[in-house]
């Protein structure tokens, strides 16, 4: 099964950390992606530009506006994602027992809808593709 994992950070998560601090939860957070990718389950990890970037919102008035700030109001922002193959949710929780990230952060383990595949049509939807 493929899991979307959602690492979310409230504002002032590293307001405490020095910048040498900073840079080890950086080294430590890389070497657990390696990690999980020596064992078979990344697919693909990285962060994300700091929230402020574009939101699309078409829900009011059917038209596509485009706003600044995060996509919802809310505190935490999506400060990362990591994309993981588990064989079921069990595991997929298992894999940030010892992720330096998760002392900052919250992480939100979806599992995608791999079975949910193709429209009436029978147009497939585009598979993943890392290049």
């Amino acid at each position: 099964m493929k899991f979307l994992c959602l690492v979310y950070f409230a504002p002032d998560a590293f307001a405490d950390l020095t910048p040498d601090e900073m840079r080890r939860v950086d080294d430590a957070t890389i070497e657990h992606d390696h990690k999980l990718r020596s064992g078979g389950h990344l697919l693909i990890a990285s962060p994300l530009a700091e929230a402020g970037e574009a939101s699309i919102d078409r829900r009011q008035r059917m038209t596509m506006s485009v706003m600044d700030g995060p996509y919802a109001e809310a505190k935490e922002v999506i400060g990362g994602f990591l994309l993981i193959e588990a064989k079921d949710m069990a595991e997929a929780v298992s894999l940030f027992d010892d992720d330096p990230i998760a002392a900052h952060s919250r992480v939100v383990i979806r599992p995608l809808m791999e079975a949910h595949r193709h429209s009436e049509t029978g147009q497939a939807r585009p598979d993943f593709n890392p290049a």
